[in-house]
């Protein structure tokens, strides 16, 4: 016992700093890392978590968009951050989960460089389509390419996102034959959507929202556990039928690996309550975000699961951005 109680004691002065930070974090401004550029979803959760954030703790947080590489480039930057808790990163599944697939080298690794802190929204993936696509739900648009003998194209955000590996996920599963066409951005694939250029494409509402509520583009099916509250006639690929149809975007909040964890509890909780605060958490979901809100390690057991199951999509695909 008395070993026990001396070595306690000796612990104390190595656990004191850490525990002081903690409590007295945030006392500088926070340097919010996005890895998109201004104006998308990734970036509306940032700002708009951000901005209560900044209001909570009583310090700024400054957003900086750092586009590129799918992601990496900002990844890397915040890889090499000092471990402060005071450079966060916004991370989706490109980031932690699809780029050490996609990419033989990469410029960071989403284990060893970065720690989850809080999954903060989900982007839930839907099937839209164009005006002169004839089909009148998703069983008779599936039945439609299966009878095509050059099958379809499809429109993407970027090769090696969400939207794109969403789309890849529906073609093996309901044994489609479907060309992927890679844009720079949901946009740009979802104008050429609605003026018939391609048929069909996986996005989100956050993206998508403008385009359905115009009637320039059709929804068909969610991939998601259950229908989207705003879509409510949207049938989801499990009521076809296609039960392992279930996309997202998963956002999420990273730091630093070494970022001492007792700041990453202290992160955690003011970003949770952030998310929480219910003007924040309306604005989410009427921009089409699924407010979260996770613990540390829930977020870490996600990126694991996740990881098990794309992994073997890409590679069972051959599927490689390099």
């Amino acid at each position: 016992m008395k070993k026990l109680i001396a070595g306690c004691l000796l612990a104390l002065p190595l656990l004191a700093p850490a525990l002081a930070q903690a409590q007295a974090y945030p006392s500088k401004p926070i340097r919010w890392v996005v890895p998109y550029p201004a104006g998308g979803g990734s970036d509306f959760l940032a700002r708009t978590i951000g901005q209560t954030l900044s209001t909570q703790a009583g310090q700024p947080v400054l957003v900086d968009n750092k586009p590129g590489g799918n992601t990496a480039i900002g990844a890397a930057d915040v890889a090499r951050s000092p471990a402060d808790g005071y450079t966060v990163l916004s991370a989706d599944n490109g980031t932690m989960i699809f780029n050490s697939a996609l990419y033989k080298s990469l410029s960071y690794s989403p284990t060893k460089d970065l720690a989850p802190v809080t999954l903060m929204g989900r982007f839930p993936m839907i099937l839209v389509v164009g005006p002169a696509v004839t089909a009148k739900d998703a069983k008779e648009f599936i039945a439609q390419i299966k009878a095509s003998p050059d099958g379809v194209n499809y429109g993407s955000a970027g090769a090696g996102s969400p939207h794109h590996l969403a789309m890849e996920l529906l073609k093996v599963e309901a044994g489609l034959k479907m060309t992927h066409a890679p844009y720079r951005g949901a946009a740009p694939a979802l104008a050429d959507v609605a003026g018939n250029q391609i048929p069909a494409m996986m996005v989100d509402l956050a993206a998508g929202a403008g385009f359905i509520k115009g009637g320039k583009v059709r929804p068909l099916a969610v991939a998601n556990a259950k229908r989207l509250p705003q879509l409510p006639d949207v049938p989801t690929f499990a009521e076809l039928g296609y039960k392992n149809v279930e996309a997202a975007a998963l956002v999420g909040m990273v730091v630093p690996a070494a970022t001492p964890q007792a700041t990453v509890d202290a992160l955690n909780k003011r970003v949770v309550a952030a998310i929480h605060e219910p003007a924040v958490k309306q604005k989410l979901i009427d921009f089409g975000v699924e407010p979260v809100g996770s613990t540390q390690a829930e977020f870490a057991a996600l990126i694991q699961s996740e990881t098990t199951r794309w992994h073997k999509l890409i590679k069972d695909l051959h599927i490689t951005l390099d």
